[in-house]
């Protein structure tokens, strides 16, 4: 096994570990009705997103998450075997695509706890996963405009 290939595989397992152990404990210490402010800016909520990005789209259904998860996971560990170089990048999408894709899985909808805010302007709760996918995609934006 090549050395980006070990650190991609470790990379995404850590990042996959991570995201379901805070999905555990945001079922297991959170409930729809229970806040934990822990900033003035942040706190801890329990949301079930059936949607997508920002729970839109909740018409379509798990399944159809699922499936258009795997084909871009599959897409994307296609681009990491054409272009190594970005190994971290790609780990971070995969991994977050993954740990969303378990969540639907398991619960039929992906968990999500974490709740940045501005005093009443609140950003839609999001996860471990969803912000792997959004630091990897901004990542590959940066690199790919950089060229």
């Amino acid at each position: 096994m090549s050395l980006k290939l070990y650190k991609t595989s470790i990379s995404i397992f850590l990042i996959l570990l991570i995201d379901q152990i805070t999905k555990y404990l945001a079922i297991k210490f959170l409930s729809p009705d229970r806040i934990i402010k822990l900033l003035p800016f942040l706190n801890l909520v329990y949301v079930e997103n059936t949607g997508t990005a920002f729970g839109m789209f909740k018409f379509l259904g798990s399944g159809f998450f699922i499936i258009i998860a795997l084909v871009v996971t599959g897409f994307l560990v296609y681009m990491y075997f054409k272009d190594t170089q970005n190994w971290f990048i790609y780990s971070l999408i995969i991994a977050g695509a993954l740990g969303n894709i378990i969540d639907r899985l398991i619960y039929g909808y992906v968990i999500d706890f974490i709740d940045l805010h501005l005093k009443n302007l609140h950003w839609p709760a999001f996860n471990v996963a969803d912000s792997a996918i959004s630091i990897g995609i901004v990542l590959f934006v940066y690199k790919n405009l950089k060229k």
